[in-house]
């Protein structure tokens, strides 16, 4: 078993430490590993790691030496601290590979904020994180930091630029909704479904009034296609209609959007009890007019939210996470967002992921199934 779990994370040997050679009590590669296990198995902060490894520590040193023992929680801090972020999402990225998890062919793109990652000693914000979804593995592709929501049109760029796009579809909200992050996403051979906001009024009215003048013909367009869905769920019912038109070559601006095929038009009506509340929204994509394809990945986008921002935020704690050192917080929230990966696309446990969790905790017999099924797979 020791070999097996040996393997399962060598990607992290490669890590460069960042700190001096003399000073070093404790390897990298097993501080990384034990941090990992500790996040997986319920460990919230630094003290709950160290707590981790010192009562696990037989288990660990079964495919670890740690020759010095578990260090303590200061020195995670000050390693994870200095640690370079782009180096730690390059070795998970790498890992991915080597495990050869199926990724899909859908990223979705979205930010969070860590809201108690502020200093104000240190006069900094709380952090910002862009992240891309695998929504279909259930995987975290890269992140990018930022000290503010408003930043997240620069940051977009930054973390396509960290991904393979070939063959894959991106959906970002509509702050990404720029003409150049599309054309980012078409030079990396993917597509592109942006969703059109205000921050467009214009080309925005333009496309409402494409709609309308559709909606209100006499006959529909022989190119308009429409799609229904409809969910109930504890007492909560929602129809959602979408209609997908080519993009007509008259639209403000059309050749400065990359490839821009398709203009949807989504109608959201929710009904809780006798209340109804109605949503419209709409979106660019250079997908062709297949209006239950659009429909699915539309949907799909805000599985970041769902099984992944929500599930740190009430899973791992991370809003309310204190760790605010240098580059601690983007390199121990890739920790979390690992986790939530792994945890995710177990089978082994029929539990939820607080379940996984709580299992991991209890018995590193549950821990090793977890992670030998997310590497075997």
């Amino acid at each position: 078993m020791s070999e097996r779990l040996v393997a399962v994370f060598t990607p992290f040997e490669n890590l460069t430490d960042p700190r001096v050679a003399r000073t070093r009590r404790h390897d990298l590669f097993e501080l990384v590993v034990t941090a990992l296990c500790g996040t997986i198995a319920g460990g919230d902060s630094w003290m709950d790691i160290e707590r981790f490894g010192k009562e696990r520590l037989t288990w660990l040193r079964t495919f670890l030496k740690l020759e010095n023992g578990i260090p303590s929680h200061d020195t995670f801090g000050r390693v994870f601290a200095r640690l370079d972020p782009a180096k730690l999402a390059a070795c998970i990225q790498q890992w991915f590979i080597d495990i050869g998890k199926e990724l899909g062919k859908h990223i979705a793109i979205d930010g969070k904020t860590l809201r108690r990652s502020f200093d104000k000693a240190a006069g900094r914000n709380p952090l910002h994180l862009v992240s891309a979804w695998a929504t279909e593995a259930r995987l975290t592709l890269g992140q990018v930091a930022i000290d503010d929501k408003s930043n997240e049109i620069t940051a977009i760029p930054l973390l396509l630029d960290l991904l393979n796009l070939k063959g894959a579809t991106v959906t970002v909200d509509a702050m990404g909704c720029q003409k150049d992050i599309a054309a980012k996403v078409v030079a990396g051979e993917g597509d592109y479904v942006l969703a059109l906001k205000d921050n467009h009024p214009t080309l925005r009215e333009a496309v409402e009034a494409e709609f309308t003048a559709a909606l209100e013909a006499d006959a529909p367009p022989a190119n308009m296609r429409r799609h229904v869905t409809v969910e109930k769920n504890r007492g909560r019912e929602e129809r959602r209609e979408y209609v997908a038109l080519p993009a007509p070559k008259s639209l403000p601006g059309f050749a400065a959007w990359a490839s821009l095929a398709t203009l949807v038009m989504v109608i959201r009506i929710t009904r809780v009890g006798e209340i109804e509340k109605g949503e419209v929204s709409y979106y660019l994509s250079s997908l062709p007019p297949k209006v239950k394809t659009l429909a699915k990945l539309i949907r799909q986008h805000w599985s970041i939210e769902s099984q992944l921002h929500w599930v740190l935020d009430v899973t791992f704690t991370e809003d309310q996470s204190r760790i605010r050192k240098h580059q601690a917080p983007q390199t121990s929230a890739m920790l979390r967002r690992l986790a939530v990966s792994i945890l995710s696309s177990d089978t082994s446990q029929k539990e939820t992921l607080r379940g996984k969790r709580y299992r991991a905790c209890l018995s590193t017999d549950v821990l090793e199934r977890i992670l030998l099924s997310f590497a075997e797979k």
